[in-house]
């Protein structure tokens, strides 16, 4: 994207399992286009379902008990979803066996690509790993396949997920935004003053692109 102006940092707090996380970033990808404004993508963590036991939960239960949906509701949702993801280039894949993960060990690796500069393909590819393929993205091995996937050595990942090396300063990550008020995702801070939750489509999201690099000039 050519443009002499610098990028506007867009922190993103979101998670794997999230369908509005995936759609509201592929939003901002469109809402960059729209206003010819790179934005400088930071991925924070933040988990839907903290005390998600390791085998997970059969999604449409989950859905159920957690928001009180019928299945008539919940295949509704899962349709829109599904549309709003093929007109934004994303294939979401529901399926009657799709579970509902535990997150922690994920949000660890995606902690740790940020230092090679890796953190938003391996954000895409856990996306993809969990609604497109249906993979266990709470599997330490399925964790490490995404991550070679994503051009990261899947030796330092292996190490990262035995050895918790990015397990404490995640947690202090997670704790940083819900102090700050984030209850739910995906919530946006662009230029580290202005707030927006959901997915809010791309004409807000190029609003506040121009909007922040206009005030830094």
């Amino acid at each position: 994207m050519a443009q002499s102006a610098p990028p506007v940092r867009v922190d993103i707090v979101s998670d794997v399992v999230c369908p509005w996380c995936i759609i509201g970033y592929r939003q901002l990808l469109q809402a960059q286009e729209l206003s010819g404004i790179e934005a400088e993508i930071r991925w924070h963590p933040f988990e839907l379902n903290p005390d998600m036991p390791d085998e997970g939960q059969d999604m449409r239960e989950h859905i159920a008990q957690k928001y009180g949906s019928t299945p008539e509701q919940s295949q509704s949702s899962r349709d829109r979803i599904t549309a709003l993801g093929a007109d934004l280039g994303f294939d979401f894949r529901f399926t009657p066996e799709m579970r509902m993960w535990n997150t922690f060990r994920a949000h660890q690796l995606l902690d740790w690509a940020e230092e090679d500069g890796h953190q938003t393909a391996l954000k895409e590819a856990l996306f993809a790993a969990h609604f497109t393929e249906g993979r266990d993205v709470s599997d330490p091995g399925v964790l490490v396949e995404v991550a070679a996937e994503a051009g990261l050595d899947p030796a330092r990942a292996r190490d990262v997920l035995e050895s918790g090396s990015h397990a404490s300063r995640t947690r202090s990550k997670q704790r940083f935004w819900i102090e700050r008020g984030v209850s739910g995702v995906p919530a946006m801070v662009f230029a580290g003053r202005y707030l927006v939750t959901g997915a809010q489509g791309p004409d807000t999201y190029a609003g506040l692109l121009r909007r922040c690099q206009s005030e830094a000039a």
